[in-house]
């Protein structure tokens, strides 16, 4: 079975409907891209699949150790815990924090030592805190961020900024990546940088990325399989030269030749 599977997922906002009877599926190691006009409901389809929203109707199934387990209604903690974990729209780093100790707050989501042994600081828990302080500069470092470890988040670069957004995504080892238009406000060569980043981490990590994305080039360029959602429904689903060669899409959305 897929490893996440979306079936009639609805949600309404009074009357009205921003996502409609969506089905979608997820394998592993896929990218697949989500693209659609503004406001045709991509990002609150994010929020329904990673808890920050309770479907209407529908269901979010996620395939874990050969159980399908149902994901509505789960709060975003538990669904990030059974590895779905995302980026947003709007950069949410911890700005007044280290490079380095963004990374590892992410990392303790997955951090299981027993409460006795934090808080008498016995010698597990500081082997624990030096294996996850080594994880977290070789993260860093893969993603050309190791030099900046100590510098505040803020202080970075708009580019880099982004990039420490998807390390600490990436820290809570996750089996699906969720990209919110990760190229939003970047320039040609931040975005071209992107595209590779993008590539690097399915072959360094062998996860899944779902990616909502309005540079075209960069989605056509990375993405195996894309969907169309127009008016919260999805219009087309293919890959991306059946995309570019669909009548309806070109009508909705792209507008001509990429």
């Amino acid at each position: 079975m897929p490893l996440l599977e979306i079936k009639a997922l609805t949600k309404n906002f009074g009357g009205l409907a921003a996502v409609s009877n969506v089905d979608m599926t997820l394998d592993q190691d896929q990218l697949v891209g989500l693209i659609g006009p503004n406001g045709a409901g991509k990002t609150t389809l994010f929020n329904l699949i990673t808890g920050v929203y309770e479907p209407s109707e529908g269901d979010v199934l996620l395939e874990a150790d050969g159980k399908v387990q149902r994901l509505n209604g789960e709060k975003p903690y538990h669904i990030a815990d059974l590895g779905l974990s995302r980026t947003f729209q709007n950069i949410r780093l911890f700005k007044d924090l280290s490079v380095l100790d963004n990374v590892l707050i992410a990392m303790n989501s997955k951090n299981k030592e027993g409460f006795v042994a934090s808080v008498l600081r016995l010698p597990k828990f500081y082997q624990k805190e030096s294996e996850m302080r080594a994880e977290a500069r070789r993260l860093l470092e893969i993603f050309d961020l190791q030099a900046k470890a100590e510098n505040l988040a803020r202080n970075l670069p708009y580019g880099e900024q982004r990039r420490l957004e998807i390390v600490r995504a990436l820290a809570t080892k996750p089996k699906i990546l969720f990209l919110d238009e990760p190229a939003a406000g970047m320039n040609p060569q931040e975005t071209a940088e992107l595209t590779e980043l993008i590539r690097k981490i399915q072959k360094e990590f062998h996860i899944t990325i779902l990616l909502i994305e309005h540079d075209m080039s960069l989605v056509m360029e990375v993405c195996e399989r894309i969907y169309v959602l127009e008016y919260g429904r999805i219009l087309a689903e293919g890959t991306p030269a059946e995309i570019k060669s669909n009548p309806e899409v070109i009508k909705a959305y792209l507008g001509g030749d990429l």
